[in-house]
């Protein structure tokens, strides 16, 4: 009974790391495809700038991590030398980096476009893309020196008396982990993801408040046409919030279950597979919010009709 349970359960972890990769790598591959093709051609906005960034680092976290534990959970166990674990592993932290701040520069940047104050963003849109292209670069410099600086030392201080400690990832593991050095990668990177996700959430919180302003300003107006459809200001508040609320669920969750995974050092086979589950969410689930929220499938698709009857006409 107990084997048939175990069973039932890891054919249902399959099926989960399956669904969820598949469905991640269609979403940012496909929207990455569209911006590319329909948009290499014209000068980007700068929403769209950030968006090609976000999903190009949601892509490499479900290459890196996702396809690993997906292929761990069908039966192939360390398959990775402890070199190329390693090198995977700082390419997971690396893009989770440039997830979270991306995400956090795409509410900043959308605050202030909004915002009736003067800012860089509102006086030039080159002004603003070359601002935007400045902060995605600072912001992956920075996770990647972060992540390069600790992989020489890891291999430094490898054959330490003081590093005896063993870290399971399924598809590999790591021998060697100094408690010292864990603690302070987790403080330096661990605090960057803190204050983006404060920052986003404030900048958030900030778009909310603009819009429900300019919407009581307006009120009148549409009460005079007697409407009773839902008013832009409602669908963008809405809107932002259920981005804002996928994020930080997503990753505040993550972030806990890590920190608790760090702590315990026998911890349980439920716990790994539910923090690398919910790790992966909003990479995997990510694209179908922002579908909605920025209405790319519409813009796909009149561009699509518009050369499809541009063909027609030269037909």
């Amino acid at each position: 009974m107990l084997s048939h349970r175990m069973n039932f359960w890891s054919l249902t972890i399959k099926i989960m790391f399956l669904s969820q990769t598949t469905a991640g790598i269609l979403g940012n591959f496909s929207l990455l495809f569209c911006y590319i093709v329909h948009y290499g051609k014209h000068t980007l906005k700068p929403t769209d700038l950030i968006l090609m960034n976000l999903m190009a680092a949601n892509a490499l976290i479900i290459l890196s991590a996702g396809v690993p534990n997906t292929i761990a959970a069908f039966g192939l166990k360390q398959f990775l030398n402890d070199f190329k674990c390693r090198l995977i592993l700082c390419i997971q932290r690396i893009s989770r980096g440039g997830s979270i701040g991306t995400t956090c520069l795409l509410s900043v940047y959308q605050a202030m476009t909004i915002s009736p104050r003067e800012s860089c963003c509102k006086v030039h849109n080159v002004k603003a893309v070359k601002c935007i292209c400045c902060s995605i670069a600072v912001l992956w410099g920075f996770y990647m020196l972060i992540n390069f600086i600790f992989l020489v030392y890891t291999f430094v201080k490898k054959n330490s008396k003081n590093v005896t400690r063993k870290q399971d990832f399924g598809y590999c593991f790591i021998t060697g982990r100094d408690e010292i050095n864990d603690s302070l990668y987790a403080a330096l990177v661990m605090c960057p993801e803190f204050f983006f996700s404060a920052l986003m959430a404030y900048s958030s919180g900030s778009m909310i408040i603009i819009l429900y302003r300019h919407k009581e300003r307006v009120q009148h107006i549409r009460s005079t046409h007697g409407s009773i459809r839902n008013s832009p200001e409602s669908t963008a508040t809405q809107n932002i919030l259920t981005l804002v609320s996928t994020f930080l669920a997503f990753y505040t969750l993550s972030s806990v279950l890590r920190g608790c995974i760090a702590i315990l050092y026998n911890h349980s086979w439920w716990l790994a597979n539910i923090t690398r589950f919910t790790s992966l969410c909003f990479p995997c689930f990510g694209p179908f919010v922002l579908i909605n929220h920025y209405s790319i499938v519409p813009r796909l698709s009149s561009v699509w009709i518009r050369n499809k009857n541009h063909l027609i006409f030269f037909k």
